[in-house]
């Protein structure tokens, strides 16, 4: 049988060409999915499209939209950060910082981008980031991965500060003036000072490189706040925090230190090269301000019988005696003074003009407070808040302090506050078995101390507690120092002065009154902003613990979802008559895929 030739057909064509085209897309589509999945392509893709996330979200009206997205529950997720941002601190930022003024080291303050500014993202940790180091062993050592920063290792290894050592760095407990170690050091200030006995509680530790000083103090419970700015030595801070050890970035500059007045027992610095006479001496007098009378001040290192700094010790003593400072030993490169107990004994002659304040000055005001050149009186705490006088340590924790005393009722007040975080910690632990008390929590922030209840009924726990005292609320950070405990103060609606992956805990009760006007009551920023500097100062697997009304946790509650937060809500206390409720999280460890930028 012969072939029959039919003519070709135009919709059979049709046919296999759309078949045809259906094959391929098939065919790439699977290609795509290979490249995505098992090739560096997809992370790089992934970068870019996180980027421009990033970039739309710095658009003002574009990250209120994301804003309102999140708070409604309608955002699952909030996008990461950039990897080269693993450190980030917002209001510290060299790139941005390096533009400002450098007369009195303005630049190297704090100076905050609007939050319109700031792309809304969850800071990511660095790679190879591991659980950190546990308490007490964490003195000692810490991994390298976490904070992968050799330069202070090569720059003062020699000098005893840390070195690296396989995995780890190494602390060996070293400073710039004692080589041989912070504890050799201490031994030779016991000559002078009253370091033992409970005498001495709070200490502020200036320019503190690692934080040695402060974390050998700790064995004489001594609780050192160190301070020092971000600066060329990379993350000196960071490693102390790492340490498990109190810190703080901060800089001794044109603005007071966000402390109140009269509130350490010991100020230290061991060569933190501050120009104590300069400018009249303003800044020996902000260090007059935070100095307890009868408290000592401690100077190791130029220009204390340095070479060539004649003129500059000359004025130091200077500066001194014209303030009535009792000189107790020049020893070496150190010299110490005790303050006196009373109202300094000026005014009298002397070449820096010095004059005590006005009587109607506020010494504690000091958040974004410009420095003055005057010396603070010291009527507010009396001579019988010298140290000294105050209560030795522990006792002085649970006895009514003196400015406590001078709030209406705030002796009633203090008592029962002090009751209601006894119990309310004993719930913690006995019912929302939170770690409290085991060595996987050591830093611990509250975000709203008031009198700093929560952080004295942790004083069996091997912690330490940041008060923070809004800076709009009731000062009351001075009662918390006057107890033993150290804290700043801080404005919530902007980013808070320390590195990323901080705190194992965060404690906030009361979490919208800090984005809230004290009077009116409108906001003056929001909880999704709040709740992602949080999680930038939160370590991961760390554990948040907010107490707010039904309605705020719920709100919490959705947040929480969108940056990757585990949450659980749970019932107040049983003795609590408030309508609280109260949330628990945990951070997750999370990573960026590989090759994100």
């Amino acid at each position: 049988m012969g072939h029959l030739n039919l003519p070709s057909s135009k919709r059979n064509n049709r046919q296999w060409r759309l078949l045809d085209f259906v094959s391929a897309a098939f065919f790439g589509a699977v290609l795509l999915f290979f490249l995505l999945v098992f090739t560096p392509l997809g992370d790089s893709l992934a970068a870019s499209g996180r980027q421009a996330l990033l970039r739309s979200t710095a658009d003002p009206r574009q990250r209120q939209k994301l804003v309102a997205l999140v708070e409604s529950g309608h955002q699952q997720t909030i996008e990461a950060c950039p990897a080269e941002s693993v450190d980030h601190m917002p209001c510290e930022d060299p790139r941005r910082n390096s533009q400002l003024s450098r007369e009195m080291n303005f630049y190297r303050e704090r100076h905050c981008p609007l939050p319109a500014e700031t792309p809304l993202c969850l800071i990511p940790p660095p790679d190879g980031y591991q659980i950190p180091v546990r308490w007490p062993e964490s003195l000692h050592k810490i991994w390298h991965s976490n904070m992968p920063h050799n330069k202070i290792a090569d720059r003062k290894g020699h000098q005893g500060w840390m070195k690296e050592e396989g995995p780890y760095f190494i602390f060996p407990g070293g400073g710039t003036m004692f080589p041989d170690g912070a504890v050799q050091y201490i031994d030779k200030l016991k000559q002078y000072i009253p370091i033992n006995g409970g005498i001495l509680r709070t200490a502020l530790d200036m320019g503190c490189g690692v934080a040695s000083f402060g974390g050998y103090l700790l064995s004489a419970d001594i609780l050192t706040l160190s301070f020092a700015p971000r600066d060329s030595h990379k993350s000196q801070i960071q490693f102390a925090l790492e340490r498990g050890i109190p810190a703080f970035v901060a800089m001794l500059g044109t603005r007071r230190l966000p402390f109140p007045a009269f509130s350490f027992d010991l100020v230290h610095c061991s060569r933190c090269l501050i120009p104590f006479t300069a400018y009249n001496a303003t800044y020996f007098i902000e260090v007059d301000r935070l100095l307890r009378p009868g408290g000592y001040l401690v100077i190791s290192g130029p220009p204390v019988q340095w070479p060539k700094q004649d003129k500059e010790w000359a004025d130091l003593q200077a500066v001194a005696r014209a303030l009535c400072y009792e000189l107790i030993a020049v020893d070496g490169n150190t010299v110490i003074w005790k303050k006196p107990t009373v109202d300094s004994c000026l005014p009298n002659q002397n070449e820096f003009g010095l004059d005590l304040c006005e009587e109607s000055d506020e010494p504690s005001y000091a958040w974004y407070f410009k420095l003055k050149k005057c010396v603070s009186r010291t009527f507010i705490v009396k001579g019988e808040n010298a140290v000294g006088t105050i209560p030795k340590w522990p006792k002085r924790l649970t006895v009514v302090p003196l400015r406590a005393a001078l709030m209406k009722s705030g002796v009633d007040v203090f008592e029962a506050d002090t009751r209601r975080w006894t119990r309310r910690v004993a719930y913690y632990k006995n019912s929302l078995n939170l770690k409290l008390g085991t060595p996987a929590i050591r830093n611990i922030m509250d975000m709203n101390a008031f009198f700093g209840g929560f952080a004295a009924a942790l004083l069996s726990d091997p912690v330490w507690v940041m008060n923070v005292v809004p800076s709009r609320k009731p000062l009351t950070l001075g009662i918390i120092y006057d107890r033993g405990l150290i804290g700043v103060y801080h404005d919530w609606c902007e980013p808070f002065s320390t590195y990323p992956r901080t705190y194992d805990l965060i404690h906030v009760a009361g979490i919208e009154s800090l984005i809230k006007h004290p009077g009116s009551g409108k906001s003056r920023c929001n909880l999704v902003d709040l709740m992602v500097e949080m999680d930038r100062i939160l370590r991961p697997e760390g554990t948040v613990v907010i107490r707010d009304s039904p309605e705020v946790i719920d709100k919490v509650g959705r947040i929480a979802r969108a940056i990757r937060w585990m949450s659980t809500v749970h019932d107040k206390e049983p003795e609590s008559h408030s309508r609280e409720k109260i949330l628990v999280a945990t951070k997750s460890l999370w990573k960026l895929p590989s090759g994100s930028n």
